[in-house]
């Protein structure tokens, strides 16, 4: 079941990398992001990351970035949900 958060995420995930439409419904936890999305790149990081904290309304640390976190979708969605619940 998507909640809200995953909802969000994927928006954010196509409209920073200017995904095709609907390419990131198909996306599930196992789904590759940084080194596998030739649009994740180390400078859409930094946009996307941006895009999070806006969105999401969260405040994302320095220290808590880390590659397993943009390794795949779920674990940036597990990093999201919790980031919020947080706020």
């Amino acid at each position: 079941m998507q909640d809200d958060t995953d909802l969000l995420l994927r928006r954010i995930l196509t409209d920073v990398l200017g995904l095709k439409q609907g390419q990131a419904d198909g996306f599930d936890a196992d789904t590759g992001l940084f080194g596998h999305l030739p649009e994740l790149d180390s400078m859409a990081v930094a946009g996307l990351l941006t895009e999070l904290e806006d969105r999401l309304d969260i405040v994302i640390d320095d220290d808590e970035l880390d590659g397993e976190m943009l390794e795949t979708f779920g674990g940036l969605l597990a990093f999201a949900r919790s980031k919020r619940a947080e706020a």
